[in-house]
C-alpha cells in the first residue's frame, strides 16, 4: 500500500516532460532486453515491440489532434516517426530488420526530452 502511495505522489510531482522521459526509458529498457533475446524467441521480444509500437501510435495520434500545442513541424515529425516505428516493428517481427534502430530512435527522443527539462538530472 505504501508503495502505491509513493508512486502516486511521484506521478503527481512529475511534469509532463519528465513523465514522457520516464515512459521512454521504460519502453527502451524493455526493447534492450528484447534485443538480448534470440531473434527466434518471438515470445521474448513481442511484448516490448508491441509496447513500443503502441506508445508511438499514441504519440502520433496525439499529434494529429488540433488541440496539440506542439509546433506543426514537430508534430509532423512525430507522426512520421510513428509511422516508421510501426513499419520497422513489423519488419523486426518478420526477422527482416534489426531491433537496434528502434532503440536508437527512442534514445534520441530521450536526449531531446532531457536537454530541456529536469529529466536531464535524472539521466
Amino acid at each position: 500500500m505504501s508503495f502505491n502511495a509513493y508512486q502516486q505522489a511521484a506521478t503527481r510531482a512529475e511534469n509532463p516532460r519528465d513523465m514522457e522521459y520516464r515512459l521512454f526509458a521504460q519502453v527502451t529498457r524493455a526493447l534492450m532486453d528484447a534485443a538480448a533475446c534470440d531473434p527466434d524467441d518471438l515470445r521474448g521480444r513481442i511484448d516490448a515491440l508491441d509496447w513500443n509500437r503502441r506508445m508511438w501510435a499514441v504519440l502520433g495520434s496525439d499529434c494529429q489532434s488540433s488541440e496539440n500545442k506542439l509546433p506543426q513541424q514537430l508534430r509532423a515529425s512525430i507522426i512520421s516517426l510513428s509511422i516508421w516505428v510501426s513499419k520497422h516493428t513489423t519488419l523486426v517481427i518478420r526477422k527482416q530488420e534489426d531491433i537496434e534502430p528502434l532503440i536508437e530512435v527512442n534514445r534520441m527522443i530521450m536526449q531531446g526530452l532531457a536537454s530541456n527539462g529536469s529529466a536531464a538530472a535524472a539521466a
